[in-house]
């Protein structure tokens, strides 16, 4: 898509600016166009699945009832298929296990099957968009004591154990189908809502879970395992069993690679500076960003200073090829096609602005010891005329730049989901 003259000539304008600062903005965007996001399908139906299972466990939650969530299978991958074409750039879809086409029967978690997500891969391979999956060990009535695979009856483990070996065939089959590797995460719910006297006890249990799940190997080619933690959830206030340090620890002793969730650490905690450390012993990891709002809350991501940090990190340390980015979030109070779009955007935007910065001055009044002169040139880089190059980089990628989706996502909400 050629680009109009307005914004060509601020590309223009941008791209002097940013060599006179040694920076090709050219390559920067080439390197952008390499970022695949992961976009999380339980945005657009507020986590509700496609399962005919009744639970009570709480412990994910989506809040809003702004109208127009998606009922079904069909109307979610439409809604996909909009946010995806407001975005720029080639990105790929999370599914959870609690999204197959079941047709209306009840098909438990420990019977999932590749059959119960081929519409997906049908639909994915049909639009060149690449799947990633997760197993789904909540809202289901075998969660609902707030243990699964920690759990200290061998049956209600057996069943997660088996459910998520499941996902995890689920997920080496669609890698082989899309002829590349389908990541699968591992998160679990389980934990206390008061403080417990056993503490090691629940964390043994699932360590020899784990071992059990992951004596099956599959191929690297078609799926990776990731491991998430948590610092607390809903109903597990006060201990949660897969902590940061417990997946952290059994993930680099089993080789495994670990996913950091953006709201699965304290408000204070900085989940850009742990990056660094990880990947000095780790192949790889996986990102899961969201907003936490005081809270774990998964508000939908905004270009903010967390968001900056985190790809500053990510960038100025060489890691891109080793980060697997996917998003975990999901507003019921706002249009959920808007939220798509204004996430991923904001991701994007953030890591063009790490691909911008140039660096270089600042490296080496760095190594000279000259923080004063290292702090400076960090803030005036912060005016320079990314924007610019953020639209160019949109309109070449067939996507309208600034803020004129906007009308685009209120037509679809006038013509599409009103009439939900």
């Amino acid at each position: 898509m050629p680009n109009s003259p307005t914004v060509l000539k601020r590309y223009e304008a941008a791209r002097e600016a940013y060599a006179e600062k040694g920076v090709d903005a050219g390559k920067a965007l080439a390197r952008l166009g390499t970022l695949s996001l992961t976009l999380p399908c339980w945005q657009g139906d507020d986590v509700k699945g496609s399962e005919s299972i009744v639970s009570t466990d709480v412990s994910v939650q989506a809040t809003g009832g702004f109208p127009g969530r998606a009922r079904n299978n069909a109307e979610l991958r439409l809604d996909l298929e909009k946010a995806l074409s407001l975005i720029p750039g080639n990105h790929s879809v999370g599914l959870h296990a609690m999204y197959g086409d079941f047709g209306g029967k009840k098909v438990d978690r420990d019977a999932l099957e590749p059959i119960h997500f081929a519409a997906w891969a049908d639909w994915a391979g049909e639009r060149k968009i690449k799947l990633d999956f997760n197993c789904t060990c909540f809202a289901h009535p075998k969660a609902e004591s707030g243990f699964t695979l920690s759990h200290a009856d061998p049956a209600v483990r057996a069943f997660w154990i088996e459910h998520v070996q499941r996902a995890r065939a689920v997920s080496a089959e669609l890698g082989k189908r899309q002829g590349s590797t389908c990541l699968h995460n591992l998160w679990i719910p389980d934990g206390s809502k008061d403080i417990r006297y056993d503490a090691v006890g629940p964390r043994a249990i699932l360590e020899k879970s784990l071992d059990e799940i992951f004596r099956t190997k599959h191929a690297a080619a078609e799926m990776k395992d990731f491991l998430e933690s948590k610092l607390f959830g809903i109903a597990s206030e006060a201990y949660v069993v897969g902590s940061f340090e417990f997946y952290l620890g059994y993930a680099l002793t089993r080789g495994l690679p670990i996913t950091l969730d953006l709201g699965h650490f304290h408000p204070t905690e900085s989940v850009a500076d742990k990056i660094s450390s990880i990947l000095l012993f780790s192949k790889e990891l996986m990102l899961h960003v969201s907003r936490g709002v005081r809270w774990d809350s998964d508000h939908v991501p905004i270009f903010d200073d967390v968001l900056r940090e985190l790809a500053q990190r990510i960038v100025r340390d060489g890691f891109l090829d080793r980060v697997h980015v996917g998003l975990d979030f999901f507003d019921g109070s706002i249009n959920r096609i808007g939220a798509y779009v204004v996430g991923s955007r904001a991701v994007l935007k953030a890591f063009l602005a790490a691909l911008l910065e140039p660096d270089g001055p600042a490296r080496e009044a760095e190594n000279e010891g000259d923080y004063f002169a290292r702090l400076a040139l960090a803030e005036e880089m912060k005016a320079l005329p990314a924007g610019a190059v953020w639209d160019y980089f949109c309109e070449g990628r067939g996507v309208p730049p600034g803020d004129s989706w906007i009308a685009d996502v209120k037509r679809y909400e006038r013509d599409v989901l009103s009439r939900r």
